[in-house]
């Protein structure tokens, strides 16, 4: 007969023995305990992820941090875009086109200039009495339902516009003197300086 190679028994007592060692932590295998092996491979996993762990919260430090600033610059630039701006800066903003080519006129040796300085004059005066809610077909009526008390300069603005009404009904007839378009005019100035619209 033969022998036969390799194992033909199972040693159920040596796993028994294993799971036992495992279990309660005493056997010594190759020198070395099964439980050293493990605690050792269990702390390099440990400080692994504990790195990994302080990696990614630094990572997301960062981001925080950076996020943090960004948020802050943009609400800054919302707040200089989107800020009310004060007296003076709406002074300096406000457009004074319209009364530029008035003074321009005006300034003109041209008498048709003057009268056209002050028919301009006269629209920039009705679109004012209308801002401020005067209500009328025409601005004779806008002037007759403005109050005096908060309209101090309601005389300049009838006497300005009874010049427009002359300049309009006569035409050409009426003589245009560059005195009386420089005082005319001086009143409009005085009504728009009071309203703050120049």
């Amino acid at each position: 007969m033969e022998p036969t190679s390799g194992i033909n028994f199972l040693n159920v007592s040596y796993f028994f023995g294993l799971l036992y060692d495992l279990a309660t932590g005493g056997r010594v295998v190759s020198g070395r305990s099964f439980w050293a092996d493990t605690s050792t491979f269990l702390s390099s996993i440990w400080l692994l992820i504990t790195m990994l762990a302080f990696l990614i919260s630094f990572a997301a430090l960062a981001i925080l941090i950076h996020s943090t600033i960004r948020m802050l610059e943009t609400k800054r630039k919302d707040a200089e875009r989107y800020k009310t701006i004060g007296a003076h800066a709406a002074e300096v903003k406000r457009d004074h086109s319209r009364w530029n080519h008035v003074v321009t006129l005006i300034e003109s040796p041209s008498e048709s200039d003057w009268r056209q300085a002050i028919i301009e004059a006269d629209i920039m005066l009705d679109d004012l009495l209308t801002q401020l809610g005067y209500n009328g077909q025409t601005l004779g009526e806008k002037l007759k339902a403005v109050n005096p008390e908060r309209f101090k300069t309601l005389d300049d603005a009838w006497e300005a516009h009874k010049v427009r009404n002359e300049i309009a009904h006569q035409g050409s007839t009426y003589r245009l003197t560059d005195h009386v378009a420089y005082r005319t005019i001086h009143k409009y100035e005085n009504v728009m300086r009071e309203h703050g619209e120049i």
